[in-house]
């Protein structure tokens, strides 16, 4: 995988993943997630609309654009290949560390279960470096 594209799943950039809802509509939604092993691992919690749309139907696509420099900005296709239960909250406490500079996942619901969406790339685009202009 391009470094380039590790190092926007490395910063503090907020990743959209989109899937496929069951009449072949696409469903979009902001998410945390890192790149670990040559896969995007995607945190969400059992039960949510994309979970039930990558059960159905695993192919996604991702985008993650760095926060400072809008131009600096990948795509990605890929699958879930796995889906890895996180009831413990460790990525997802990893996650809140990386996003929000805290210990512990602030946002956990009564009877909530998170999982992780173990992506393989199978399409990546990168955007050629540039600046933004900033005058």
């Amino acid at each position: 995988m391009d470094d380039k594209v590790i190092k926007l799943f490395e910063e503090r950039n907020l990743v959209f993943i989109a899937t496929i809802m069951k009449d072949g509509s696409p469903q979009l939604s902001p998410v945390w997630a890192d790149f670990k092993d040559e896969h995007v691992l995607v945190n969400t919690a059992e039960g949510r609309i994309k979970h039930k749309n990558v059960l159905r139907d695993p192919r996604v696509a991702i985008s993650v654009v760095n926060q400072k420099n809008p131009l600096d900005m990948t795509t990605i296709r890929g699958k879930v290949i796995d889906i890895i239960p996180d009831y413990e909250y460790e990525h997802a406490n990893k996650l809140t560390k990386k996003y929000m500079g805290i210990e512990i996942y602030p946002f956990k619901q009564p009877g909530e279960k998170r999982i992780i969406f173990k992506i393989l790339p199978e399409r990546v685009y990168v955007l050629p470096k540039l600046k933004m202009n900033q005058d």
